[in-house]
């Protein structure tokens, strides 16, 4: 399976600097660069209402992304604490 091609919004990468812990970035950082391979893997959930949004997550932080199969783009739209992204 060819790899995906992944896109950070500047929006997220700035909330990717912003999380405290230097683990817990690193560990946010990993996971979104497996995306990049299998944007479906496991422990990744599709949301509720949408057709092409997902979510990861480490400990109390998620990832929510949008998959297009049919450019093989994996685009990051936020990150943050499990309280807030979803607003």
């Amino acid at each position: 399976m060819a790899d995906y091609k992944i896109l950070l919004k500047a929006s997220a990468a700035k909330e990717v600097e912003a999380i405290g812990s230097k683990e817990d970035r690193r560990k946010i950082v990993e996971k979104i660069r497996g995306l990049g391979t299998d944007p479906r893997a496991k422990g990744s959930e599709k949301l509720a209402g949408y057709d092409d949004r997902y979510r990861i997550r480490h400990g109390h932080y998620r990832v929510v992304y949008l998959i297009d199969d049919s450019r093989r783009e994996v685009t990051i739209f936020k990150v943050g604490h499990r309280k807030d992204v979803y607003r």
